[in-house]
């Protein structure tokens, strides 16, 4: 994956109630509609983060299956306030959930993302904040019109560059 020129992206790990969270924020050069497709869009989705199936409406669920690391499992959208609000309850197994929000800003020819992935397991919020780190840049990619969903699944060098540095990172308590 090559970086996408004016894409940076803050990548930081916190832990709250005894659970990991994971928060990135990136800037992406195009509008908030364009950006709210990319994340709501099976189709757009399926081109750098996820197959997706099923009830994609409010309290819908779905099954996914995550590029790269191969992770399958389902979903619920719980808040979908367009093009600004989206929550979605995610879990492989029941009561293992984690919450993800994204929250867009629309800024000029530009648009905010702020992508917050609360209650994963402690001992694995370095690995999520590398992979969440890969996905942010694949949407990057993707905005630029690239597409990034022909990882084998299980196989991703980008991963493996970025779980050092998120591995040295200190987690840091949220306060609320």
């Amino acid at each position: 994956m090559t970086e996408i020129p004016g894409t940076a992206i803050e990548g930081t790990l916190h832990s709250a109630d005894g659970k990991g969270v994971v928060r990135m924020k990136s800037r992406y050069a195009t509008d908030i509609d364009d950006l709210w497709s990319a994340l709501t869009d099976p189709e757009r989705l399926a081109r750098w983060y996820a197959t997706v199936d099923g009830d994609l409406r409010l309290g819908g669920e779905f099954t996914a299956t995550v590029h790269g690391s191969g992770w399958d499992g389902r979903g619920r959208i719980d808040v979908c306030d367009p093009p600004r609000r989206l929550v979605v309850t995610m879990w492989e197994e029941e009561g293992a959930e984690h919450v993800t929000t994204a929250e867009l800003v629309a800024n000029g020819d530009q648009t905010t993302l702020v992508l917050e992935v609360r209650g994963v397991p402690q001992d694995l919020v370095w690995a999520y904040g590398a992979g969440w780190h890969g996905h942010v840049e694949n949407l990057g990619a993707h905005i630029a019109g690239q597409d990034c969903s022909e990882w084998p699944s299980g196989s991703w060098p980008r991963w493996d560059e970025l779980a050092p540095s998120y591995r040295e990172m200190t987690v840091v308590p949220l306060e609320r």
